[in-house]
């Protein structure tokens, strides 16, 4: 079975663009999944609420939320 891990990419927008860019495409290379504060949606959650979340989703020794 083929696993997919989600991987929290983590910096502000203007803020090491070459290299989050980087990381991303090697994520993405590698089959999995990458999440960042770019893909976030609307929600009622805290914003950091909605991080923790993510984060924790994206821990695989983590129960998803």
């Amino acid at each position: 079975m083929d696993v997919k891990y989600q991987i929290f990419v983590s910096s502000t927008y203007a803020d090491l663009v070459d290299e989050k860019r980087s990381v991303i495409e090697a994520v993405l290379n590698l089959g999995h999944i990458p999440v960042g504060m770019a893909a976030f949606q609307a929600s009622d959650d805290t914003q950091w609420d909605y991080i923790k979340r993510r984060i924790d989703d994206s821990d695989p020794s983590s129960p998803p939320s």
